[in-house]
């Protein structure tokens, strides 16, 4: 009689606990590097502030103040905004089923600053949440269009979907540069349309928060936006009401993008910079992706305005400056890319 011989593969009890031992790393790892860069961030200016002067009796209220008033408000604006605009991109990119697409290539970010432009010209005490408003308004308007002119125009390649963004991005910016050269604007619009955190203090950040409960919002419907980047017939197949949920898409999308450039200006590139990286490890499944998208947008955007402060240190570069040379960089990487892939 033959001994059958035991196996001596992993068992699926080991295989769990190993998948949970590296679960455990990498998100212990993620806290301690958002951690350490919100430190340098709080850390880095032109006021100095170390740990030391926190607790010196003879320096910490002065240390303490600056803390509070200005470093701890523009760390959580740029992890909020981060967080935004980067899930922005991504729920944009499912409506529109397409990887080239993002708040900035899709008009969306140009029509919130015509919006805020218009609103300043009819109201200009207009309160921000008022501005808001209207600037999300706007961003929908502009986003409704660039879906009409999708259906409209031939799609022969998907190279051509940020192409018509593009454009009607240009247009639009085009004709709110016109209207801010007529009134004397354009200093103003030279500050909607360039993300710059310098100016971030108590009480000019706070609308940021409603980008997170809209990321939040998103995360819970994940699995429907999932549906409905297979497209429009296999979602109502499904029973899943396909026109509600773009609807509700676009208004998450219009109102992440309008607070932002509200509080801080027009960051490109973001949300087609990290959700097209996220992917890469993740995959297409929101419910999965959408809490490392938010987390890598944060992370990136810490970054990137940390190098910004520090490179012409004591002065600055602004992010939306820093951003938009790693994401046009990143852009024509992904268009040259999968253009020689598809050969």
């Amino acid at each position: 009689m033959i001994t059958p011989v035991p196996s001596v593969g992993p068992s699926p009890g080991n295989n769990q606990n190993l998948r949970a031992i590296k679960s455990f790393l990498l998100i212990s790892l993620s806290i301690l590097l958002i951690a350490v860069l919100a430190i340098v961030s709080l850390l880095l200016g032109v006021a100095n502030v170390t740990p030391s002067m926190l607790v010196d009796p003879y320096t910490a209220s002065q240390a303490w103040e600056i803390l509070l008033i200005s470093r701890f408000p523009r760390t959580i604006a740029l992890i909020l905004a981060g967080t935004s605009m980067a899930v922005a991109g991504l729920i944009m990119q499912m409506l529109v089923r397409n990887r080239f697409v993002e708040p900035s290539t899709a008009g969306t970010v140009e029509s919130a600053t015509l919006g805020i432009l218009v609103v300043t010209l009819v109201v200009p005490g207009a309160l921000i949440p008022v501005k808001m408003l209207i600037a999300t308004i706007f961003a929908m308007t502009g986003t409704l269009l660039f879906l009409l002119l999708l259906r409209k125009v031939p799609l022969r390649s998907p190279f051509l979907v940020p192409v018509i963004g593009l454009v009607l991005g240009g247009v639009i910016q085009a004709i709110t540069t016109f209207i801010a050269y007529r009134f004397d604007l354009l200093q103003s619009l030279h500050a909607w349309s360039t993300g710059d955190f310098s100016g971030i203090l108590v009480g000019r950040y706070e609308f940021l928060w409603v980008g997170l409960l809209l990321a939040i919002l998103a995360y819970v419907i994940a699995d429907k936006f999932t549906v409905i980047g297979m497209g429009e017939q296999f979602t109502k197949n499904l029973g899943i009401p396909y026109k509600r949920l773009i609807t509700i898409g676009l208004i998450i999308v219009s109102a992440m993008s309008a607070v932002v450039v509200v509080t801080a200006g027009t960051i490109p590139f973001l949300g087609l910079l990290i959700p097209n990286i996220v992917s890469l490890f993740i995959g297409d499944n929101l419910r999965r992706s959408i809490p490392w998208v938010a987390y890598t947008g944060a992370v990136f955007v810490l970054a990137c305005d940390i190098i910004g402060r520090g490179i012409t240190y004591p002065n600055e570069i602004p992010i939306g400056t820093v951003v938009g040379v790693v994401g046009s960089f990143f852009f024509l990487y992904l268009l040259l890319g999968r253009h020689a892939r598809a050969n």
